[in-house]
């Protein structure tokens, strides 16, 4: 059979076969953009052929099939899928092997069985298909344009597949509108017996056995709209569903047997009165309903940073006024749901970041069976499990963007009973692990990163920790608390020693769970064995947040700005030394404790800046604020000269060539070194850089507008929902001026 090669669009004859919803849509897509020449509808109904005929769906009507497929560029078989195999052997004769044959069933190893039986293989010129679209009408009436925009349609091709099949069955549905997606057959019927064909058939039993119900009148007449939205389906086609059970039997078997258990667990806790189990079935539930309607609207956070290209358009002549709260601590947000589910009893955090790498951490430890209700305005209640409680998730952990989550959960997992994998996105896949692989050997963990230190990271359970005493070779506060909290349950005293101060919410917060540490100058210790205890955690703003604002009201004449309730936890407070060391107005006042964390009010009026050489002691407190500390550089009288801080080179990006690149972009002398930056302040131009998807990058890049000459366009700001979600929203408040679009989108998207 010869290999297609030639299709090119128009194609000259397609053939419908079923003119039903799915097939008759199809058909008039093909005929309104004109994707064929001649669209031939084959049905063994002469009222339906002709009823096509009429509503101007095609072009023939054709009651044979063999007549109606001869010749054809590409078949659609949109017919019942019990009907595949007799309509693959009445067709058979007159497929040359030229034509292309695709189909519409929701069921693909119906498909290739019946292949392989008129055929004796999947032909290379056959791509299944299912589109995932439908109407609660039916018939050849229900056609109807845009059917599958915005839909999804996936393929599952054989292994064989003739590349120019796929690619041309590929195109015609992306021209309408619909998103191609490919996947194993088997695996796809594993999918459907549960998002699809499970539904359909609780929905038919559900209203099957309350119609039987002698007070049956009575209950149809007082249920609910919830009750009319779960059961719509089982107005669905009889016969249609009766095949589709038939069809994929045992993986909807398996999907029923799945759900029986989970219903009779559901079951136990009502009986039992489980207040946590309940919950926790139910938040999980939540969350996962809540992120399926995102990914239908696709709201969802990407994978893939470059998915969707955000674009941050800041205009010059913005003001810095009034008072702001930022958003929640993320380093203590990580931490308050890593403590609070190993510990025993409830505990509620306020202030709650509700950023993606924070709802990361929250995801992962719902997934290892912690019932964590919220986060709702900042408020979380997680009922832990104790320091032993964790149960083997149902996957790899997926962790985003965020490096906190994976290098901390590392140490976390390490001596966990189970196996498990973490992973995350493409900028978090490629961010060096090698840092706490090591030492978490040195303990006896059993974990493994890519070759080159990178993501995945896999840690096989049931491993006996001991204790070490771990002198870090580079400051790092991930580092240190992966040791840390790997130390709970190694057997011994584990001590860590920096070499230059980090930030202590580690060690703090398990003095707030009650968990004994140690702190004697540069060492942290901890002994293995002990248990947290729930505590309540009120969450300061995020200084790391609130420094964008302390260098916006800094560089902007006239600025006069108050940020409420911020943390200043003496191992965070490098952005304040620095800010002052170059002659900025910062005022800290109504200093207090919260929950064991300092926290204050920072007032903060315009002031101009000089040039300087960035101590190196203030290098580590002050890290994760470089990049907007760079523009505060290029805004000062003279030079400004930064060393010791190779660390920024392996962030989300190397924030000392992406913040130099995007300085010189715009007019500023920036000179990138080994671990470090000169910057020479001047005037500041407009015009496009690039964030390399990096949260930070993007809004250091929007503060420095206020000094520009003309706008700056930023690519790629989807992430600074990372850390700083409603950054957009605050920075408007205060009288900055930047506007977000879609690249290719609306403004505002």
């Amino acid at each position: 059979m010869s290999t297609q090669t030639d299709v090119m669009f128009p194609l000259q004859r397609v053939v419908v076969v079923g003119l039903g919803l799915i097939g008759g849509s199809f058909a008039k897509e093909l005929k309104t953009q004109h994707l064929c020449v001649e669209v031939v509808g084959c049905s063994r109904s002469q009222t339906t052929r002709d009823k096509a005929l009429e509503l101007g769906l095609i072009d023939t009507a054709e009651g044979n099939l063999e007549a109606a497929v001869k010749g054809a560029d590409l078949v659609l078989l949109a017919a019942p899928i019990g009907a595949t195999e007799a309509l693959l052997r009445k067709m058979a004769p007159a497929l040359n092997g030229r034509t292309i044959v695709t189909d519409a069933g929701s069921v693909k190893g119906n498909v290739i069985a019946a292949a392989k039986t008129v055929f004796g293989e999947v032909p290379p010129w056959l791509i299944p298909g299912h589109p995932i679209a439908g109407s609660e009408r039916s018939g050849v009436g229900a056609a109807k344009l845009d059917l599958y925009r915005d839909h999804r349609v996936i393929l599952t091709p054989a292994p064989g597949a003739d590349q120019t099949a796929l690619e041309t069955v590929t195109r015609i549905w992306q021209c309408m509108g619909a998103e191609v997606v490919t996947m194993d057959a088997e695996y796809h019927d594993a999918v459907l017996a549960a998002t699809s064909h499970l539904p359909h058939l609780l929905a038919f039993s559900l209203v099957d056995t309350l119609s039987k119900e002698g007070e049956n009148q009575q209950i149809f007449r007082y249920a609910a709209g919830g009750f009319r939205d779960f059961t719509r389906i089982a107005s669905s086609d009889p016969t249609m569903w009766h095949d589709i059970f038939i069809a994929n039997q045992q993986a909807i078997l398996a999907a029923v047997d799945q759900f029986q258990q989970g219903l009779q667990r559901f079951r136990q806790a009502v009986e039992d009165q489980d207040s946590k189990a309940m919950l926790g079935a139910m938040t999980r539930a939540k969350v996962a309903r809540d992120h399926f309607t995102k990914m239908l609207a696709k709201r969802a956070y990407s994978r893939t940073m470059t998915e969707k290209n955000i674009v941050f358009t800041a205009r010059p002549g913005g003001v810095v006024n009034g008072s702001i709260r930022v958003p929640g601590d993320k380093s203590i947000s990580h931490r308050s749901i890593m403590m609070g589910s190993l510990a025993d009893g409830i505990t509620e955090v306020f202030g709650f970041l509700e950023g993606e790498d924070s709802l990361a951490t929250l995801q992962a430890f719902r997934d290892m069976g912690v019932t964590i209700e919220g986060p709702n305005k900042g408020h979380v209640k997680i009922y832990g499990v104790g320091i032993n409680g964790l149960m083997p998730p149902p996957g790899p952990l997926y962790l985003g963007n965020s490096g906190t989550s994976m290098r901390l959960l590392s140490g976390l997992l390490s001596a966990q009973s189970f196996d498990v994998e973490l992973t995350g996105d493409e900028s978090l896949s490629k961010r060096p692990m090698g840092r706490v692989a090591n030492p978490l050997r040195e303990m006896g963990a059993a974990i493994e990163t890519g070759d080159d230190g990178t993501p995945p990271i896999r840690i096989k359970g049931s491993q006996t920790l001991n204790a070490i005493d771990y002198k870090m070779p580079m400051a790092s506060a991930q580092v240190k608390s992966c040791v840390l909290l790997a130390g709970l349950y190694a057997k011994g005293e584990t001590r860590v020693t920096e070499p230059a101060p980090t930030r202590d919410h580690t060690e703090r917060m398990l003095k707030g769970f009650g968990y004994p540490v140690q702190v004697d100058g540069a060492t942290a210790c901890v002994r293995g064995g002990g248990t947290l205890v729930a505590t309540n955690i009120d969450v300061p703003a995020d200084i790391s947040s609130a420094a964008f604002f302390m260098v916006a009201a800094s560089i902007t004449p006239g600025a006069d700005l108050l940020l409420e309730h911020v943390g200043i936890n003496p191992t965070r407070i490098g952005v304040i030394n620095i800010l002052k060391a170059m002659g900025a107005n910062l005022d800290v006042s109504n200093e207090r404790e919260v929950g064991g964390e300092p926290v204050a009010d920072i007032r903060v009026q315009y002031a101009p800046l000089k040039g300087i050489r960035v101590p190196q002691d203030q290098v580590p407190l002050a890290i994760d604020e470089f990049p907007v500390l760079f523009v505060a550089a290029a805004c000062a009288e003279g030079t400004t000269i930064l060393t010791g801080a190779e660390e920024l080179r392996v962030k989300e990006s190397d924030r000392i060539q992406v913040m130099a690149d995007g300085l010189l972009a715009l007019g500023v002398e920036a000179d990138p070194t080994p671990d470090g930056v000169v910057i020479k302040g001047g005037p500041i131009s407009g015009g496009r850089v690039e964030s390399h998807g990096d949260h930070r990058i993007a809004m250091a890049f929007a503060v420095a507008a206020l000094r520009s000459s003309g706008e700056i366009k930023i690519n790629n700001c989807a992430n600074v929902a990372t850390s700083f979600p409603n950054f957009v929203e605050l920075s408007r408040k205060v009288g900055m001026k930047l506007d977000v679009a879609e690249a290719g989108g609306s403004e505002d998207a």
